[in-house]
C-alpha cells in the first residue's frame, strides 16, 4: 500500500460558523480571520494505492458550480485535484474507487463534472466506483432544512443515474472503528457532524492515520468543546470526540486533516486538561 496527499484547492469559511459558540477571541489564536470573519480551510483528499485499486477518499468542492456559488466560498492558492494527481503519478482515470467520508458538496463536488457540451452532468472518475453508505444517502437525498444547502442534487442523482454508485455495509454498533468487506481499511461510524460520516482508518508503515473528515476540521478544533455550527447533533459530536480522543492518544494515531490548510497531520496527548494537540507534521516528514 501507498499513500499520497492530494491537495485539491483551498477555500475560506466563515469562522464563527466553524467554531460553533467558541468566541472569536478563543479560536482565532490558532485559526485566524480576516476581514470579513473568514478562515483559511483546506479540501485534502487522500490517495491510496492499494493493488490494482487506486482509492481517493473526497474530492473537494470540484467545478462545475457557477461563480455565484464559489463567490460564497473565496476559492485561494494553486492547487488542483488533476494537478496533485499528476504529482503523485496518476490521472483521474486512472481512480477505481472514490470513498465519499460524506456527502457536503466540500467532500463530494469533485465527482461529478460537466459533460463534454456542458448540457448535463457526469462522472468525473469515468472508471470508479462511488461508495457512500444508505443511511447516508437517504439522509442526503432526503434532507432536512438545516442541510440542504449542503446536499447539491447535481452532485448526488448524477452518481445514482451513472450505476457506479455503490453502499458499504453499516454495522449495528457504530461506537468503535469496524472492519469493512470491501477496502484494506477499518470504517469508523459518527453522526454529531451528519448522519453515518465514515472516518477511515489505515495502518500505514507501522502507523495508524485517520482521516478525520469533519469530527476534527482543523488543529483548532482539537479542545472538547470546539464543536462545529455545521454540526446537526453538537452534543452527540461531543460525546464522539471524547471517545476518539482518548482512543487516538491511547493508540497513538496519526490525524490526518482534511480541512486543515496549515497542517496535514498531528499527533495528541494526555494532559490534566485533557486531551490537546502534541506535534503537527507533514506527510513527508512521517512517511518519506
Amino acid at each position: 500500500m501507498h499513500l499520497y496527499p492530494i491537495e485539491t484547492g483551498n477555500f475560506k469559511l466563515d469562522g464563527g460558523a466553524m467554531f460553533g459558540v467558541v468566541p472569536k477571541t478563543l479560536w482565532q489564536r490558532t485559526n485566524p480571520a480576516d476581514n470579513n470573519n473568514l478562515i483559511d480551510i483546506a479540501a485534502r483528499s487522500l490517495l491510496i494505492e492499494d493493488g490494482n485499486r487506486l482509492i481517493l477518499i473526497d474530492t473537494g468542492l470540484g467545478n462545475k458550480q457557477s461563480d455565484k456559488f464559489f463567490g460564497y466560498y473565496h476559492r485561494w492558492g494553486d492547487f488542483s485535484l488533476d494537478d496533485s494527481l499528476a504529482k503523485a503519478g496518476f490521472h483521474r482515470n486512472d481512480i477505481t474507487d472514490v470513498f465519499m467520508t460524506h456527502l457536503h458538496f466540500d467532500h463530494c463536488g469533485g465527482c461529478i463534472q460537466w459533460n463534454k457540451d456542458r448540457t448535463g452532468f457526469e462522472p468525473a472518475f469515468k472508471n470508479a466506483s462511488f461508495w457512500t453508505n444508505k443511511k447516508h444517502w437517504k439522509w442526503a437525498t432526503e434532507p432536512n432544512a438545516r442541510e440542504k444547502a449542503s446536499f447539491l442534487k447535481e452532485n448526488l442523482i448524477p452518481m445514482q443515474e451513472s450505476g457506479h454508485l455503490k453502499f458499504i455495509d453499516t454495522p449495528s454498533s457504530t461506537s468503535t472503528f469496524v472492519k469493512n468487506t470491501e477496502f484494506n481499511f477499518d470504517i469508523l461510524f459518527v453522526d454529531g457532524h451528519t448522519e453515518k460520516q465514515m472516518l477511515p482508518q489505515l495502518r500505514y508503515k507501522e502507523k495508524n492515520i485517520v482521516f478525520v473528515a469533519d469530527l476534527i476540521p482543523t488543529v483548532g478544533h482539537i479542545p472538547l468543546p470546539y464543536v462545529m455550527g455545521y454540526d446537526t447533533r453538537p452534543l452527540k459530536t461531543l460525546s464522539e470526540k471524547e471517545i476518539f480522543l482518548n482512543e487516538a492518544v491511547d493508540k497513538n494515531y496519526y490525524l490526518f486533516f482534511e480541512h486543515d490548510a496549515h497542517n496535514q497531520l498531528c499527533t495528541l496527548k494526555r494532559t490534566e486538561k485533557g486531551v490537546v494537540l502534541d506535534k503537527t507534521y507533514t506527510f513527508d516528514e512521517i512517511f518519506n
